[in-house]
């Protein structure tokens, strides 16, 4: 194994490269905010040598002595050929087209992207569709986007929980800027920990990630870029209320420095502690909380000599109290007096990102991540207690470079991985310390095959050591092929592997009165095996022209097969169940979604989903609990005209979702009073937002969350009888505190 590593890692060092040219292309529309255009074609005039820039709007080149003219094209802007002479670094800016100036103005606005050039099916979501909701943490900043599902993971801590091709938060890779960061103990809660004005963009990629990510991921991959210091606002405020007494504000303060270094510090506070019980069963329809959150950033940046690199500094404190009405955790907690309970949590985080483009050999470059986070939380829920403590560490170092010309791309590097677990667990006969430590070294490799606009094949290894896992390796493989203008057919297939955290990632339990069960296999994590799961995908997407209006259509089709699972069996009352898969476990999904610009200014999304997830359990094979088979969603968007000299304008949103009806758990072994249908009633929501943009420093917004007002009468099975054998807060399918309005104000200066 160790040659094996050492292999991955000293294989680029036998492979060569020509003179290549780099650069960037920009939008000449505005030269001060230096913004890069994705997608812009680059090759050399009569040749098929050519490349697509990046998200950034960069891009790397080979180049020849015989190449002399430059072409660059992007769709509403006019084309340019510049004239090389030699190897160098280019920065070029596009002029918009005077016949397409709309054209233009949608490109720059959209909010959602997805590429025809790239072979992994990437959707980069911008801050701008980011706004069209509240988004006041990660968890809710995914409402109007059809690829990923949002609900409720139980009645009492109010948490968002979301899933990707039917699978939940376990199975997502979720980082900030290509860190892992929501995983281990922040599993369950972690994506309310990063403020939703913090994110500048979301990439989500569906299926098997990249192997430069890790070996964790099964159903795909969410990453957030954070705001940067150098391009933020210099001074940023977000003020929230909500009619459920919900209070929040963000502020970002950013500094320039020096020539080469900027610092942001950004400010996040929430709270509530209003009490509602709208459907009378005498418990909080959302808990109460409080929330401080606080991120230091520094960027230093140094482009004659390739240099960058961001250090940030985190810390966070989150109170949560839940329960009865009457609960007083002063008089109450573990009593049984009214049934209640808290989680504190307190968080610290610090990060690094290093990366240097060598300047006279642009086409390599080095990147350096480094994290480290404490996470301590004491929680009980009624007469359980949970606590945990999670140290993580985490190491990447990334070598990008080109084999021959910049049609061939590699990427290799290795990776360390340190994580120590402590939790505590006392609940009904459950009554231990849970100690474990996992530590891994890994190595990748990837290579990527760019041929212009007809097929791009992304192909990476990895190779890893893990104390508790064993050796062993991951493979992923993304292709990309474009018959003809505007489409692209996706192709993609890899492996995940992963200890579950089967205490933390399924914290609602401990809302109940259910008898936890482990049925130890003589596994290496707590007694149970690692996940292991392959995931296959096919997608395709088609542009067109529909009524001379731009439109768009994908088709996705996404299988993940687990050759292990740790089966979470709620199907026995008063037990839950722990234990590895016997028989099979698999998630298929299919999406068919449709984006057009009806009019000028207004944009539809449409989109259809089909789950069917299955697992066999000790009963038998059955549907997962509360996971929809089928989802319509509808978003529409209209913002009235505006440019450079009308600066205040009007924007409108609407999202609709719907959800066929759910499989409960059986509940059949209840006495009858507390027996559940087999399955949920569907489920239709509505939310709307009304922003008015005064200036660019100054607009308003005023929106609805729920507005059919839809809520289930029965979220808690047992709620009079808190403390006896039935009670159980898990059997969440809609939403429970109906209709919720809100305003807010946004305030910046650049």
């Amino acid at each position: 194994m160790k040659k094996i590593i050492y292999i991955v890692v000293m294989l680029p060092v036998l492979l060569f490269s020509q003179d290549n040219i780099t650069g960037k292309i920009l939008d000449a529309y505005d030269k001060t905010r230096e913004i890069g255009l994705a997608g812009a074609n680059v090759y050399w005039q009569g040749t098929e040598v050519g490349t697509v820039t990046d998200i950034d709007g960069n891009f790397s080149l080979s180049y020849k002595p015989e190449y002399r003219k430059l072409i660059i094209s992007y769709v509403g802007f006019k084309t340019d050929t510049l004239t090389v002479n030699a190897p160098k670094k280019i920065k070029h800016w596009l002029q918009p087209s005077d016949n397409l100036d709309a054209v233009m103005v949608k490109s720059r606005k959209q909010t959602t992207a997805k590429s025809y050039y790239k072979s992994a099916n990437v959707i980069n979501v911008s801050s701008a569709e980011l706004l069209k909701a509240a988004c006041c943490n990660l968890s809710e900043s995914f409402e109007t986007n059809p690829s990923i599902d949002v609900n409720f993971a139980d009645a009492m801590t109010g948490t968002r929980q979301i899933k990707m091709l039917g699978l939940t938060t376990p199975y997502i890779l979720i980082a900030t800027e290509n860190i892992p960061s929501i995983r281990g103990a922040s599993q369950a809660y972690g994506l309310s920990f990063i403020p939703g004005t913090w994110v500048e963009s979301i990439q989500i990629t569906k299926g098997a990630g990249s192997v430069v990510n890790g070996f964790e991921s099964i159903a795909g991959q969410i990453n957030a870029e954070l705001v940067k210091p150098s391009t933020d606002d210099k001074l940023f405020v977000n003020l929230y209320g909500a009619s459920s007494e919900r209070l929040e504000l963000n502020t970002h303060i950013n500094t320039k420095v020096s020539d080469k270094w900027h610092t942001g510090l950004y400010i996040h506070g929430n709270t509530h502690n209003g009490e509602h019980d709208v459907n009378d069963d005498g418990f909080l329809d959302m808990p109460k909380f409080n929330q401080i959150n606080l991120m230091n950033r520094w960027q230093y940046t140094d482009t004659e000599k390739g240099f960058v690199s961001f250090v940030n500094l985190k810390f966070l404190n989150d109170e949560k109290q839940m329960g009865e009405l009457d609960f007083n955790p002063d008089t109450d907690k573990l009593t049984t007096n009214n049934w209640g309970g808290e989680i504190n949590t307190k968080r610290y985080e610090i990060s690094t990102k290093f990366g240097y483009v060598n300047p006279e050999i642009p086409w390599q470059s080095l990147g350096v991540q480094t994290a480290y986070s404490s996470h301590k939380q004491e929680s009980y829920f009624g007469l359980n207690t949970y606590d945990i403590t999670h140290n993580s560490l985490y190491a990447n170092a990334i070598y990008n470079s080109i084999i021959s010309d910049s049609r061939h791309k590699i990427k290799t590097g290795i990776s360390y991985t340190y994580d120590h677990y402590d939790e505590f667990v006392n609940a009904g006969a459950l009554d231990a310390d849970f100690e474990r430590t996992e530590n891994s070294v890994g190595a990748f490799f990837e290579y990527s095959f760019d041929n212009l606009e007809l097929f791009n094949l992304t192909a990476g290894v990895r190779v890893d050591h893990h104390n508790l896992l064993g050796e062993f390796i991951t493979p992923r493989v993304h292709a990309r092929y474009s018959p003809w203008s505007k489409s692209a057919f996706r192709a993609s297939f890899g492996r995940g592997k992963r200890s579950a955290n089967i205490f933390t990632e399924n914290q609602q339990m401990f809302s109940t009165s259910r008898q936890i069960n482990i049925l130890d296999t003589g596994g290496s994590v707590y007694g149970l095996d690692p996940e292991i799961a392959w995931n296959y995908g096919v997608s395709y997407l088609q542009g067109f022209n529909l009524f001379g209006r731009k439109a768009d259509i994908t088709l996705d089709y996404y299988k993940t097969d687990f050759k292990n699972q740790i089966v979470v069996d709620w199907e026995t009352p008063t037990e839950i169940n722990f234990y590895n898969l016997d028989g099979k476990s698999f998630a298929n999904s299919f999406q068919a979604e449709l984006n057009y610009n009806v009019f000028e200014h207004v944009d539809l999304r449409m989109a259809y989903k089909f789950y069917d997830v299955k697992t066999d359990y000790n009963s038998g094979r059955l549907e997962r609990p509360l996971t929809s088979k089928h989802r319509f969603f509808t978003n529409i968007g209209y913002e009235t005209e505006h440019n450079e000299t009308k600066l205040d304008f009007w924007k409108f949103d609407a999202t609709f979702n719907w959800l066929s009806d759910q499989r409960y758990a059986n509940t059949s072994a209840n006495p009858t009073q507390y027996q559940l249908p087999e399955r949920t009633p569907t489920v239709a929501t509505l939310n709307a937002q009304i922003t008015k943009v005064f200036s660019p420093k100054f607009e308003v917004y005023l929106g609805g969350e729920n507005i059919t007002n839809l809520r289930q009468s029965n979220p808690i099975l047992g709620a009079e009888d808190p403390f006896g054998a039935n009670f159980d807060s898990t059997f969440v399918y809609g939403p429970i505190f109906g209709s919720m309005y809100y305003a807010g104000l946004r305030f910046k200066l650049r």
